[in-house]
């Protein structure tokens, strides 16, 4: 086994970037657009198509959970075919789907086409933050900037091309995804370069098995926790605010525009200045407060718009530095480490706006957010335990701990197997 070590890399701009990384870094923003995308029509999506809110959730459900479990089999399926021909089997997936999607007739339909769009998408999204990394000029966290910028990008734009292709009607989004996969996947068959398949085929356990490691455990209950309030947030906010698609969709891009500059700009600065887990702390406080405003006045639009704008700047920040965070302290390959993180975060990314509807029902608007607060408060309690690796990490170290850790779980192993041989004779 690996051992996964951070080095000191020159500082260059991440958008200095060869043909082949823009490319990726392009579908990836279409690709991160699909999450955004239903925002701005979820409303008129449960009126046209007489669905309940927590039906209409389930758009996100099928996609975020399908994506969740599938992340567990990409490193298998990207170890045998390679990065190039796994980002197409993703792509063409997406582009199907989300075509389907728009052809469907019901509520039901729709669900269903769109836990075939997260199929595609998890084998496109972990396989494209490894290619992006061992592609990138600028180092590793040039490459995580990258990345996050695409997500930022794709976040905003989403709900604008929502809402201004759902103001014409329903199906509109769906078709415009199709098509702009479509261009991303041409882009990728021509400008990306066959890559050779890895010198060693991943065993389909390894995801699950990485979760042994307590620094990538503990940072992905911290991302479960962090986007169950985050998906709260953009699941079900769109129903306190009453607006026409377009206007959702002005909404949501404004928001998705903090979350790339802060990603971009302000994640990097802070983290130089107060050092990765210090900055996560208040930024996850910020966050956990801001869905408590939200869960306190759930009935004032103009107060749920402002928190949903706002929120973007320190989700922006959490985004980049949690996935940084991941990447540099799991003592394992990172193409396993992002498997296990992406399988683990989208659990709570699916469920969240699903139980959001599912409260309201039962209880009250304000539940949901003030549920979601508290997520996002045990998140950042529980990234207290991996506070040292992750200072270890800012100072290009690998913590000692977690060394020890990873060889005592290795010699375990070792003694397990050699008992069962024993038996066995």
């Amino acid at each position: 086994m690996e051992h996964a070590m951070t080095h000191a890399e020159p500082a260059s701009s991440p958008f200095k970037q060869p043909k082949a990384v823009w490319a990726v870094a392009f579908a990836c923003v279409i690709s991160f657009m699909g999450i955004g995308l239903v925002d701005p029509i979820l409303p008129s999506l449960a009126g046209k198509l007489h669905a309940s809110p927590s039906q209409v959730e389930l758009l996100f459900t099928s996609y975020l959970v399908v994506t969740a479990v599938m992340m567990l089999v990409t490193g298998w399926v990207s170890s045998r075919v390679g990065a190039k021909w796994t980002l197409i089997a993703g792509l063409v997936l997406i582009v199907v789907f989300a075509a389907l999607a728009g052809t469907a007739g019901s509520i039901d339909g729709i669900i269903y086409f769109r836990a075939g769009w997260g199929l595609g998408n998890a084998l496109f999204i972990a396989t494209s933050l490894a290619v992006i990394v061992a592609s990138a000029s600028g180092g590793f966290a040039g490459a995580i900037v990258l990345y996050e910028t695409a997500l930022g990008v794709g976040i905003a734009s989403g709900p604008l091309l929502g809402g201004l292709l759902g103001n014409i009607s329903w199906r509109g989004p769906f078709y415009g995804v199709s098509t702009l996969m479509g261009i991303s996947l041409i882009a990728t068959v021509i400008l990306l370069p066959k890559s050779p398949r890895p010198a060693r085929r991943e065993n389909i356990t390894e995801p699950i098995k990485a979760l042994r490691h307590r620094s990538l455990a503990t940072t992905s209950v911290v991302g479960l926790l962090y986007n169950w309030g985050f998906f709260t947030l953009l699941g079900y906010s769109p129903f306190l605010m009453h607006l026409s698609p377009l206007r959702l969709g002005a909404v949501f891009c404004a928001w998705g525009v903090l979350v790339a500059l802060f990603a971009v700009f302000g994640a990097p600065w802070l983290k130089n200045r107060f050092g990765t887990p210090r900055t996560l702390y208040v930024n996850l406080s910020l966050v956990a407060a801001d869905l408590a405003v939200i869960g306190i006045w759930p009935s004032h639009r103009y107060v749920v718009i402002g928190a949903v704008i706002v929120a973007g700047a320190f989700l922006g920040v959490n985004n980049t530095l949690v996935t940084t965070a991941v990447m540099s302290i799991a003592p394992v390959e990172r193409p396993v480490a992002s498997a296990t993180y992406g399988f683990v975060r989208f659990i709570g990314g699916g469920l969240a706006p699903y139980a959001a509807a599912k409260l309201v029902v039962h209880f009250n608007t304000h539940v949901p957010f003030l549920l979601g607060a508290g997520t996002v408060v045990a998140g950042a309690l529980v990234l207290t335990t991996v506070h040292e690796a992750l200072d270890a990490a800012d100072r290009g170290e690998i913590a000692q701990l977690e060394r020890d850790d990873l060889d005592r779980l290795e010699r375990e192993e070792e003694l397990q197997i050699g008992a069962a041989v024993g038996n066995q004779d």
